[in-house]
């Protein structure tokens, strides 16, 4: 427990809002999957993707609340990692990224070592249609099949939702995207709420000043973080949280099992 206090710490990052969304309908998703920080095989968390005709945009809930909030000035935070998580650590999430999605572009933000940064990927997924159909709620889906990150992917789209979205970075479907999971079912959203939301959201984005870099830069830096262990001396001066870091990095780094295998 100890050690996760910790990491939290470290990745906090203070941010302010820049990015405005205007969103008409609001999609949100459950995620079960398998929790490198935990004994038990599954985990759950929530995620919201914002729509329009044009765009998407997608957070995890809890950072989505915890966003707003500061954005409302309902949570003031003083800069000190330490007391700022305390305040907020409710709120707290594996997945920070923020990701917006157009029919052309992938932009994802994210913090690394509490600083900030950006990258663009193109919005290129294959996917191979499949004739084969079954009921979600009241949708009829249909099956869809593509290869990226390292995985095998399974999406189920609803043609009478006509929006080329879906949760995380999958979309390009002629219909909304229902369900999607890799085919080890490590990672597995569900969508679980549908309907129409007329509002700005000023909260879309809340890095600020993030520094556009190649995803080579970034990719996989959550697991080299986990083995800095110099950076957590700079945080913390107990000997004890110390050495349980210093025994247990580099295990929970290599148990490490992120929904991108690969860049591409």
């Amino acid at each position: 427990m100890k050690y996760y206090l910790v990491i939290m710490i470290f990745l906090f990052t203070k941010v302010s809002s820049q990015i405005k969304f205007n969103v008409e309908y609001e999609a949100d998703y459950e995620l079960n999957y398998k929790d490198f920080t935990t004994d038990v095989a599954k985990s759950k968390t929530t995620f919201a993707l914002l729509l329009n005709q044009n765009e998407s945009y997608f957070k995890n809930m809890n950072k989505y609340i915890k966003d707003s909030l500061i954005n409302e000035k309902q949570i003031i935070l003083s800069g000190n990692a330490y007391n700022d998580m305390k305040m907020t650590g409710k709120y707290y999430s594996n997945f920070p990224e923020t990701i917006g999605i157009t029919s052309s572009k992938v932009y994802v933000s994210l913090a690394v070592y509490n600083k900030n940064f950006r990258y663009e990927e193109d919005n290129n997924i294959s996917w191979q249609l499949q004739n084969d159909f079954k009921t979600i709620g009241k949708y009829k889906v249909q099956k869809a099949i593509a290869k990226k990150y390292g995985r095998t992917w399974v999406a189920w789209f609803a043609k009478d939702i006509p929006f080329p979205f879906g949760p995380y970075k999958f979309s390009g479907l002629p219909g909304l995207i229902l369900e999607v999971y890799d085919d080890k079912d490590d990672y597995h959203y569900s969508l679980y709420k549908f309907g129409k939301r007329k509002y700005i959201c000023n909260s879309a984005n809340m890095y600020k000043n993030a520094k556009l870099v190649d995803k080579s830069k970034v990719f996989d830096q959550k697991r080299k973080s986990m083995q800095d262990i110099n950076k957590f001396k700079e945080l913390i001066d107990d000997p004890e949280i110390i050495q349980t870091i210093t025994k247990r990095a580099p295990v929970v780094a290599k148990e490490y099992n992120p929904i991108e295998l690969k860049i591409y």
